[in-house]
């Protein structure tokens, strides 16, 4: 199942642009058997920014009456709102506070006249569809679009919202003429916090570079497959983009049958229970060699359940890197039709203001944690109340001595939105996600994005915040700080960066500002993350004042954070070795460019 989709069988990158551009194949062509021409070539990106600081606000509130479970007969003579959306916890707060799938008699729906029908749709194709539907019945004059294909807005992975707005764009601007419909996220109702995960073995963890020449299975563009792509651009490893090569020299994606991310975990199964291998062309440096390989799965990217199913049948398999290390990278997020929010801009807010009510509630008391699972099971037809209650704290277990994590996410209050589009602290969280996961889409051009979508729609066309400022009459609280107090020993993530400081010096270079920028956007992700940052040089020069040299060019990185608002006790050591740790051969030009660089490493 696609995650920036959440499908449950099919539909994701590959679908959709299929659906929405008429394309049929686009790999097709672009990978040739003839030895020595060149292909995609594997690359070394710049991994999403974290920030630290942990979106998870409590505000004190009291406790108000549960839903019922009967269904609302006051908001009746009210239009009636749809919004689809796939099964995922993290939408619990928007589905408690209507009461279950149709509004219920002493919901917050029901108090904010909203009267709401929210409908599960694991393909996204789908929920592309109805949403079309949607704007179709709109164009033709229709106020409230009330078909049973239509929906004003999705609910899907905030990181999946680049390919998602930029693809229907294409769509909207084909058939009805260029900006005379758009779509936007108008908010964010909860979070991934550990459910969307990389699977692998224990080694990848304790020495990420182990992975590099793996074949991971994952749903290419998924949100799984943005946290598997930020883990190695975070630890300095090149990604094949190509997923009909292999490479050796770089992490390897092998795209789930039917873009089904059950099916992730069953191929990983099945390698490692059977010998079942896949046959890839062999790429070296951009080139085919001429040669197939047969090689195994030796990991997946997936998610609940499908992190259970690969944990109760294999042994020697953890958790590698999640959502809950890539803290604010996957929120559920809400994207709506732009034009007829603009009509009607109370009911927008006024379903904002009851998902995030009821997300405070649920964090304040357990007898809201339990009804938002009932309300769950009922709305998804899916698993029951115990499952949802349960995978929505998480859960651990242990197997063979390794212990390993299932589920995880959390829902958003209104301090929790605010703080998380920096709309209270002024660190625009989503923003960083939104951009970083449009350089992935650019650069790694997964299912031909680029030739077949075109542009991504930026960051501030695509997002309109109005409707959550627009919200009145509710509990806010104070933002909540990362506490950096505690001495961080885990390692997350240790990549190696190449900035450019004019010679002889520690003052960084005009020509590295896109790299710092990529840093920080990495740091505003893992916003829980403590950090090391040591400098390193190549040997020109005495090496006394290489050492002293490394120092202030790392000190000069942490002086460009902190004006950009990391906090000074977010750094647990600067330090520089000089030119003591090489990594690369000084006798050449290429060596010495190698070995002058900044090595940052995530902690927590």
């Amino acid at each position: 199942m696609g995650k920036i989709l959440r499908t449950q069988k099919l539909t994701t990158l590959s679908e959709l642009l299929i659906v929405l551009v008429g394309i049929g194949g686009v790999l097709g062509g672009i990978y040739w058997l003839s030895p020595g021409i060149r292909t995609s070539v594997s690359k070394q990106l710049n991994g999403i920014e974290l920030n630290s600081t942990d979106v998870n606000n409590v505000t004190s509130a009291d406790k108000m009456a549960l839903p019922s479970k009967e269904i609302s007969s006051e908001v009746n003579s009210k239009p009636l709102v749809r919004i689809g959306g796939y099964a995922w916890n993290a939408e619990s707060g928007i589905i408690v506070s209507n009461g279950g799938p149709k509004t219920t008699k002493g919901s917050l729906m029901e108090k904010n006249g909203v009267n709401l029908e929210i409908i599960r749709q694991d393909w996204l194709s789908e929920l592309r569809n109805m949403q079309m539907k949607f704007i179709e019945e709109f164009d033709k004059g229709e106020a409230f679009p009330t078909s049973d294909k239509s929906i004003f807005a999705v609910m899907i992975m905030g990181d999946g919202a680049p390919f998602y707005i930029s693809s229907v764009q294409k769509a909207l601007d084909e058939k009805y003429g260029k900006d005379k419909y758009h779509l936007q996220v108008m908010g964010a109702i909860g979070m991934s916090f550990g459910e969307d995960k990389l699977i692998g073995p224990p080694s990848w963890k304790s020495n990420p570079k182990s992975m590099k020449g793996s074949v991971i299975s994952a749903v290419l563009g998924d949100g799984d497959w943005v946290t598997t792509v930020n883990y190695c651009f975070a630890n300095g490893l090149k990604v094949n983009p190509d997923p009909t090569t292999y490479d050796a020299d770089a992490v390897n994606i092998y795209p789930s049958e039917n873009d089904d991310y059950i099916k992730s975990a069953e191929e990983l199964i099945k390698s490692q229970t059977t010998g079942w291998t896949v046959s890839l062309k062999e790429v070296s440096n951009g080139k085919l060699t001429g040669k197939t390989v047969s090689r195994k799965i030796d990991g997946c990217a997936t998610w609940t359940p499908g992190d259970k199913t690969v944990f109760d049948k294999l042994s020697g398999y953890i958790d590698i890197v999640s959502t809950k290390e890539f803290n604010n990278q996957m929120p559920a997020a809400l994207i709506g039709v732009k034009e007829w929010a603009e009509k009607n801009p109370t009911i927008v807010s006024n379903i904002l203001k009851s998902a995030l009510t009821a997300s405070n509630q649920m964090k304040n008391y357990d007898e809201w944690r339990v009804r938002a699972s009932e309300a769950v099971s009922e709305t998804y037809k899916m698993e029951t109340p115990q499952y949802w209650y349960k995978m929505f704290k998480g859960e651990q277990g242990t197997k063979a001595g390794l212990t390993y994590n299932m589920g995880g996410s959390k829902v958003f209050n209104y301090a929790d939105a605010m703080q998380y589009f920096g709309l209270s602290d002024g660190v625009n969280r989503y923003k960083s996600v939104y951009n970083q996961v449009s350089t992935y889409l650019k650069e790694l051009n997964p299912f031909g994005f680029n030739e077949n979508v075109g542009a991504v729609v930026p960051y501030d066309s695509a997002v309109n915040l109005y409707y959550l400022k627009n919200i009145n009459d509710i509990e806010s609280g104070a933002a909540e700080k990362a506490d950096y107090s505690a001495q961080a020993t885990e390692v997350v993530a240790s990549g190696e960066w190449r900035i450019n400081f004019n010679s002889g010096s520690a003052e960084i270079s005009g020509t590295s500002g896109k790299e710092l920028e990529k840093i920080y956007n990495l740091l505003i992700q893992a916003e829980n993350t403590k950090l090391t940052l040591v400098g390193h040089t190549d040997n020109d020069g005495n090496p006394t004042a290489n050492q002293v040299l490394s120092k202030a060019r790392a000190q000069a990185v942490v002086n460009y954070l902190g004006q950009k608002g990391i906090p000074a006790s977010r750094f647990q050591m600067v330090d520089g070795k000089g030119q003591n740790e090489p990594v690369a051969d000084n006798s050449t030009q290429a060596g010495k460019a190698k070995n002058r660089r900044v090595v940052i490493t995530l902690l927590k």
